[in-house]
């Protein structure tokens, strides 16, 4: 479910279709930048009312899953 939400939120952000993203899927694969990430990161912590802390270890899209889910 969460791995649902952060998937169509990526790919409403970049305009990309929502299939295309994968849990393995890294954010260089997907075009995501830093500045990107940060706004993503905002959004994502509004929407899910967690904090992510941004690190170098967030290099898949279930890497910020799993830290979304492990800060419920």
């Amino acid at each position: 479910m969460t791995f649902d939400k952060v998937a169509k939120m990526l790919a409403e952000y970049k305009d990309i279709d929502v299939s295309t993203i994968k849990p393995e899927s890294t954010f260089e694969e997907l075009e995501v930048d830093s500045l990107d990430m940060v706004e993503l990161v905002m959004n994502m912590e509004e929407e899910f009312g967690v904090t992510i802390e941004m690190d170098e270890g967030l290099k898949t899209v279930q890497d910020v899953v799993n830290l979304i889910d492990a800060s419920k």
